[in-house]
């Protein structure tokens, strides 16, 4: 086959084919492939002008034929062992300098083994972290890039052609070697679950609590959405909340089943912090809220144990203005323990994370989306290692709502109502700002029952308490 396209991509899933349109639609000729080859024919079919950018191809063989030298492909199938599978099939087709280019919601320790393989294999790789769900796809996501550097120069010009732009600049930037941008993509999803349980929290709070119906609770999202909370998932909270089901007209959140569906990268988070020994307990109450949503049988026993329903708030304990303050204190708190995550990762294993850059290509594109990344993106650039609820605004904000954050966790837990990520947030920031924490405490048990030691105030050399001699 002639060689005529300068691009390929592997997986014409909802995600690889958006993207493939995407490429095509900035003046790129793309080879397009699937392991199903109606798959391909359809897609194509159905591409409309489009459709002469695009090389439908049913065999690997005629794919990586059809592409010009050294040969760009992209992989947009399921993470995990599919991925090793398609690179195996492609190898022995591969020549020195083509690139394989995985962008799929990798986890970044695959792809730091695979970036290891490629060293004494026949092609280059580089691992991308691509977010937007389809429509970012399709019209700009927000790239994140690990991998050689002279790869991501070689991809640069095609992957911020087709990035979203954030007043002209592009959302897509080179986060570090091997497994660094899909390290990035992975905070960036687990704080998209944080953001989107404080967001149903509130959701909550208005309805069962303030007993809002299904309108005033979107005028309420609309509102904050033209303030300090103005982002994508604010805004689409609201247009949710307007929705109608079209088969009853009854509204679209009363019949929606209350089972929260996930695929992985948040938990992947919460366990990596874990091992980087990052605290970030909204993420991880949000993902473990999210596990307990899923769990609705037991869900139902325990209403009928211990009674289904919160009661509503007592009149006055609340106010709409309570909980959009609530919303932008647990929102900072939120975004401050992914980027302490990510500067321990950093630290670690050596990457030197452009933290600032990660937070002006999260301003456009991905689904975490938000005006207030603007002033992360400044205080990162001002004071480099400083944690974002030190800096300003992000400490004078909190000083201004973190009565509010309290009042509203206070008035749930009185009624029943749960909070488990604003809760979260709220004891991280107690415990951030104890001067003398209960861990001495801790220290004495596991020195008593383990002879652990522990360190002294007053800086002498007796690591053990008197129980060290009658302990045995």
């Amino acid at each position: 086959m002639t060689q005529t396209s300068d691009i390929g991509l592997i997986g014409l899933g909802t995600m690889g084919a958006a993207l493939a349109l995407n490429i095509a639609d900035n003046d790129h000729q793309v080879s397009v492939y699937n392991r199903t080859a109606s798959v391909t024919r359809a897609f194509v079919a159905g591409a409309g002008v489009l459709a002469e950018r695009l090389l439908p191809t049913e065999d690997l063989a005629t794919f990586v034929g059809s592409l010009q030298r050294p040969r760009t492909i992209i992989l947009m199938v399921p993470a995990g062992p599919v991925v090793d599978q398609q690179i195996e099939a492609l190898r022995g087709l591969l020549e020195p300098g083509d690139l394989i280019v995985d962008a799929g919601n990798a986890n970044y320790a695959d792809t730091n083994r695979r970036a290891e393989e490629a060293a004494a294999a026949p092609y280059d790789f580089i691992g991308i972290g691509v977010s937007g769900g389809e429509e970012g796809a399709r019209h700009g996501p927000s790239i994140m890039v690990g991998g050689d550097r002279g790869s991501w120069l070689r991809l640069a010009p095609l992957l911020k052609a087709i990035a979203a732009k954030h007043e002209g600049t592009p959302c897509a930037a080179y986060m570090g070697p091997a497994g660094a941008g899909h390290f990035v993509k992975m905070v960036h999803n687990g704080i998209e679950y944080a953001d989107m349980q404080m967001i149903a929290e509130t959701y909550s709070l208005m309805g069962r609590g303030l007993g809002l119906d299904k309108p005033a609770i979107a005028a309420a999202f609309d509102q904050w959405n033209a303030g300090p909370l103005a982002s994508y998932l604010v805004e689409i909270a609201g247009r949710i909340a307007r929705s109608a089901d079209p088969l009853t007209r009854a509204p679209m959140l009363d019949v929606i089943l209350d089972k929260a569906g996930q695929k992985g990268t948040g938990r992947w988070t919460a366990i990596e912090a874990q091992h980087l020994g990052v605290a970030v307990p909204v993420i991880e109450a949000a993902v473990c809220a999210r596990n307990l949503s899923a769990a609705h049988g037991l869900r139902q026993q325990g209403a009928d144990a211990f009674g289904a329903q919160p009661q509503a708030l007592p009149p006055g304990a609340l106010d709409l203005d309570d909980l959009e303050a609530a919303l932008i204190a647990g929102k900072i708190l939120c975004y401050a323990q992914g980027f302490e995550m990510l500067t321990a990762a950093s630290d670690q294993f050596g990457w030197d994370l452009p933290l600032p850059e990660i937070a002006r290509i999260w301003r456009n594109g991905c689904i975490i989306r938000s005006d207030m990344l603007n002033d992360m993106a400044s205080a990162l650039d001002r004071g480099p290692g400083e944690m974002l609820v030190f800096a300003q605004p992000f400490r004078g904000l909190l000083e201004q709502h973190e009565a509010a954050l309290r009042r509203t966790v206070l008035a749930a837990i009185g009624a029943g109502i749960a909070v488990p990520a604003l809760s979260a947030g709220l004891g991280w920031f107690d415990s951030l700002r104890t001067r003398r924490s209960p861990a001495n405490m801790i220290q004495a048990q596991r020195d008593f029952f383990g002879a652990h030691g522990f360190e002294r105030l007053d800086g002498r050399d007796a690591p053990h308490g008197p129980w060290a001699a009658t302990a045995a």
